[in-house]
């Protein structure tokens, strides 16, 4: 065994949980499954010029930019990029409650619709959240990516062609 491989065997991950300034002992899954997003956030941000953050403090980064004393203004010519990268979402002022509890029963059926054509969509829609690539996708589910395009176009026709009037 060479001296790098035995280094990483002997690796202990600790995620930082910036709320409580503590290290918390985790697993190597866990620790990639946590991180990951994270660096994904971190690595548009500093593409776009909005990440100023030291080297030295981008252990600390919990993916959260807009409250980061480190964070810019940078190139962003869109509005639309918070909502990108935070999931953010804006109250209406204008909706009433019956719109929104209609909106919200026309939404579990369209996923229950959603899941009975294409079982694996909830999955994909979690991926694609954490912005991974339709590539990678088809690689996780084991499936060729034109077989993955072409379930996703039929599942969208259908679901246009039933809910048209929504979508």
């Amino acid at each position: 065994m060479t001296k790098h491989n035995n280094q990483n065997s002997d690796r202990e991950y600790k995620v930082y949980i910036p709320s409580t300034h503590q290290f918390i002992p985790v697993t190597k899954e866990f620790y990639y499954e946590y991180y990951r997003p994270i660096w994904r956030t971190q690595k548009q941000a500093q593409k776009l010029g909005q990440c100023m953050c030291p080297k030295s403090k981008l252990w600390r980064c919990d993916g959260c930019c807009l409250d980061c004393p480190y964070h810019s203004s940078g190139n962003v010519w869109s509005l639309e990029y918070e909502q990108e990268l935070m999931g953010d979402k804006h109250e209406d002022p204008s909706a009433n409650i019956e719109s929104i509890v209609t909106d919200k029963i026309v939404l579990q059926q369209l996923f229950k619709r959603l899941d009975k054509l294409f079982p694996e969509a909830r999955r994909i829609g979690e991926l694609r959240m954490e912005g991974i690539s339709e590539r990678d996708i088809a690689d996780i589910l084991g499936i060729p990516r034109s077989t993955f395009r072409s379930r996703l176009e039929k599942v969208e026709a259908l679901l246009r062609e039933e809910y048209g009037d929504i979508l």
